[in-house]
């Protein structure tokens, strides 16, 4: 099979309360509070979609940097030329222990159907699709670090195969308040772009 080059068109980065986007700062919330500035971010940014005041925290910052990522993008709705591929280390465990915490409290088996809906960490894929109308591949890797050789090998497969145009690659990990969003796009070579290669994804990620 024909190899093709492909470019990181762009990349983000979303950590202590700021929004970064190609290494420059788009976004600045209140230090210290995760939910003030995924609020601020939202609101500023005039983004319509009402289902994000109850998404979880780990659905948010997928949100959030998949938003940096796509909104600027033009591409008909719906549409199956974006593929998603997300990754973390800790799934859905924020979530999973307010979960638990909340049948702790109320004594019963019937904890608040709000939590339990996002007890699972391929949800934020769902969000991001939803608000973007993709109809494309996406699946949710869980492991101790960011691989950046699993995410190179699928991304590559997934454009090579031609199941979608491009590939929004994301590391998504939110665990008590510690959070980190690092993502990029993956799209036929333009020049001037930087190559898709796994030392320029790492290069990137360590900036």
């Amino acid at each position: 099979m024909e190899q093709h080059k492909y470019s990181i068109s762009k990349w983000c980065t979303v950590s202590d309360e700021t929004v970064s986007r190609l290494d420059q700062v788009v976004f600045e919330g209140e230090k210290g509070d995760f939910a003030a500035f995924a609020k601020a971010y939202y609101k500023a940014n005039e983004i319509d979609y009402p289902k994000f005041f109850k998404m979880d925290a780990l659905s948010k910052l997928a949100f959030i940097g998949s938003e940096c990522l796509l909104m600027d993008e033009e591409f008909e709705k719906p549409s199956s030329d974006i593929a998603l591929l997300f990754s973390n280390a800790s799934s859905s465990l924020d979530t999973d222990l307010k979960h638990c915490e909340s049948i702790v409290e109320k004594e019963s088996f019937y904890p608040s159907p709000a939590v339990f809906v996002y007890t699972l960490a391929n949800i934020c894929l769902a969000e991001v699709s939803i608000k973007h109308k993709l109809q494309s591949e996406n699946t949710f890797f869980v492991s101790p670090r960011f691989d950046i050789d699993l995410m190179y090998a699928q991304a590559s497969y997934i454009l090579e195969t031609n199941r979608a145009k491009q590939v929004l690659c994301a590391w998504v990990e939110y665990l008590e308040g510690t959070y980190q969003f690092f993502g990029y796009m993956v799209s036929p070579y333009k020049q001037g772009e930087v190559e898709h290669t796994r030392e320029n994804i790492k290069n990137i990620y360590k900036r």
